[in-house]
């Protein structure tokens, strides 16, 4: 079963959910004739920002990305042409200040998407200095390069998890949010972050695994029969991102109304009807740190409607960028 192949419709069906017509996105007259910086442009979400920014016809479009194999995949998926021979990819680490400053001065981006980001929680949960090294010092690098060259608009790709944050993962997009809000308070330009929930089908998502156990035989294994997750498919959520460039304030963080959240068992059964396989589903126990159902908003937290019907916005607390300290023990109670 190959999971990438699957469309809108085909994942809206996993979900037990209509499919729903994709939101307008606004950001046309701010990604037309611009020079837009994509960091992450590797990975999933990178990669469908990466080819919806292209047909806005950018005067240059950059992706940046620490993995050059993914660099590759994405420059085949959206020019067709993978020989890596362009200035559409730039190869270096958000964590490396000099090496992304040079890149910034040679593209010169009028736009940032910010979606580089260290994402898997048990392994976060394991190694909390790495996701402070990328989710933390990368996003202050990039923002801090953003100020010094004066962008017009900066988008920080962020997560549900944040909201109220029980994880590593949670707590360093937490801290990024608060970063980027900082930002909104010193430059000129746009900066927002945009929260939402889990993207299918997405490099690392459940429904890969639930495939590669489906296809070999085994078990599907789900943490716990009342386990939901928010959901959207990565081009709902890349048009969000957009979306934000046009309409997001002064450091807000805007999140779209994804429906009810999904019962993960209920899409791993589907998947396996769909498959017309005979694999029974199993429950593992939640992982440190997981909770049964996420949370969009903290209780600390006031959403007030936007300019868009479909999209709600908090403002966090800002954070100076000095105040991050020397690892994830420094940042764990800036939340």
């Amino acid at each position: 079963m190959d999971i990438a192949r699957l469309s809108a419709r085909d994942i809206d069906a996993l979900l037990g959910r209509v499919h729903c017509v994709e939101v307008p996105v606004a950001a046309d007259e701010v990604l037309r004739g611009a020079r837009v910086l994509v960091t992450g442009g590797g990975g999933s979400i990178g990669r469908e920002l990466t080819r919806q920014i292209a047909a806005r016809v950018p005067a240059r479009l950059t992706i940046l990305d620490r993995d050059e194999s993914a660099l590759h995949a994405t420059e085949l998926t959206v020019t067709g042409d993978g020989r890596l021979v362009s200035d559409m990819c730039a190869l270096a680490d958000i964590r490396d200040h000099a090496a992304l400053g040079a890149i910034v001065d040679d593209v010169a981006p009028d736009v940032i998407v910010h979606a580089a980001a260290l994402k898997h929680v048990p392994l976060l949960q394991r190694y909390p200095d790495e996701g402070w090294k990328t989710n933390v010092v990368g996003t202050r690098n990039v923002l801090e390069h953003a100020l010094r060259i004066g962008v017009d608009a900066f988008v920080n790709v962020s997560t549900d998890k944040a909201a109220d944050p029980a994880t590593v993962l949670g707590v360093t997009k937490r801290v990024a949010e608060r970063l980027t809000a900082h930002a909104a308070t010193l430059g000129q330009g746009r900066y927002v972050s945009v929260r939402f929930g889990n993207v299918w089908p997405s490099r690392g998502c459940v429904l890969h695994t639930f495939a590669h156990q489906i296809e070999h035989g085994l078990p599907v294994r789900v943490t716990h029969p009342d386990a939901t997750r928010y959901v959207m498919t990565c081009e709902q959520a890349c048009r969000l991102v957009l979306e934000a460039l046009a309409i997001g304030e002064g450091g807000q963080a805007l999140v779209l109304d994804m429906g009810a959240p999904v019962r993960i068992a209920d899409v791993a059964r589907r998947l396996i009807e769909r498959a017309g396989a005979d694999v029974a589903v199993t429950y593992t126990g939640v992982r440190p740190g997981e909770k049964l159902t996420e949370t969009l908003f903290s209780e600390r937290e006031d959403p007030h409607p936007t300019a868009h019907p479909a999209m709600r916005a908090v403002t966090p607390a800002p954070l100076a960028f000095e105040h991050i300290g020397t690892g994830y023990r420094d940042v764990a109670g800036l939340i």
